[in-house]
């Protein structure tokens, strides 16, 4: 709950810092009539927007879980981050439009050296807060954040184009330039809306972290117990900042309940270290069976059946799998029996 309110409070900022730099960018617009200005000026009418709609979807998703969202209410932060590269895109094709009206109907650009100062500005600032952004998002684990984040730190390499872009102008005269950065950077824009609005489709139908899982099965592996003969059957699902963990961890036989419970609680303990506390773990505990006997690097184990042939490295792959693990023969690869 902690990770949502100080989530919520980083978003509060965000759209405070929005608001105050679209103001800067349609004055800036306002003094030089520049089409690139106004091409940095819409994206923060997305930041706007889109910041409201992240603020509120971290509402949501830092109310505790009820009857009616037993798993708490984080997807909203996958919806908002949706809506947010959806307008992001929109943005890019109405810079497109311009563009090309202008192309048609040419104006004089005015006030250049003004419209740069106001424009680098907004510039350092929207970055260095997206840098915050990112950095608690991440920490968090909240997409929205890190959208948001994003989002901001890509309106500062478009402003940086685009500073470029006005400088030649101002230089050289040649007042097309304007034109052909702003389509440019209208590409740009509609492509790091697409990148948003895929990860947060991603999220809403639980497709898997591939990154996440990769370190997580790292981290896992570094000094194994000799009690955790096996994981298998590993699912991460993302309610916004919080990671629903469950999996199945094979132990001795013989251990009781007691045992059991602190193998799996040095497991909870290990992933929490690297996730942070936002993590809700369930694991079921397995037996071992005979076939385990190949793959237990238990040295003290009284009740062995066979003897230790090979330890299994744990994989993305092989922890996935529903099944447990078992070595066929001394000699042979992973097979996957039940």
């Amino acid at each position: 709950m902690q990770a949502q309110k100080e989530n919520f409070r980083v978003q509060q900022w965000v759209v405070f810092v929005a608001i105050v730099l679209f103001g800067i960018k349609i004055t800036a617009w306002v003094l030089t009539r520049s089409v690139s200005i106004l091409t940095d000026a819409l994206e923060s009418t997305v930041n706007v927007i889109s910041g409201f709609i992240g603020l509120y979807s971290l509402y949501i998703a830092a109310k505790p879980r009820d009857m009616d969202h037993p798993y708490g209410h984080g997807k909203a932060e996958f919806i908002s981050a949706a809506v947010e590269g959806t307008l992001i895109m929109i943005a890019g094709l109405i810079i497109i439009y311009e563009s090309i009206n202008n192309f048609i109907h040419p104006h004089v650009l005015k006030s250049l050296d003004y419209g740069m100062i106001l424009v680098g500005i907004a510039g350092v600032v929207n970055y260095v807060m997206g840098y915050v952004a990112i950095k608690r998002g991440k920490k968090n684990n909240s997409l929205a954040l890190v959208a948001s984040g994003r989002h901001l730190q890509s309106d500062t390499y478009s402003t940086i184009g685009i500073l470029i872009g006005i400088g030649l102008i101002y230089f050289t005269k040649i007042q097309m330039i304007d034109n052909i950065v702003a389509l440019i950077f209208s590409f740009i824009i509609i492509f790091t809306g697409y990148k948003i609005l895929r990860q947060s489709l991603a999220g809403i139908m639980d497709e898997a972290d591939n990154e996440l899982l990769q370190k997580m099965v790292q981290r896992l592996n570094q000094d194994r117990p000799a009690n955790w003969i096996d994981l298998h059957n590993l699912r991460v699902i993302k309610y916004g900042a919080i990671l629903h963990v469950d999996c199945h961890l094979t132990v001795p036989w013989y251990l009781n309940v007691h045992e059991a419970h602190r193998e799996v609680d040095t497991l909870s303990h290990r992933i929490r270290q690297e996730f942070g506390d936002s993590i809700e773990l369930f694991v079921h505990s397995d037996g071992c069976l005979d076939f385990s006997c190949a793959i237990c690097t238990k040295k003290d184990c009284t009740v062995r059946q066979h003897p230790f042939e090979k330890r299994i490295e744990w994989t993305v792959e092989n922890i996935l799998s529903d099944q447990k693990h078992r070595l066929s023969k001394p000699s042979a690869a992973l097979d996957k029996t039940a």
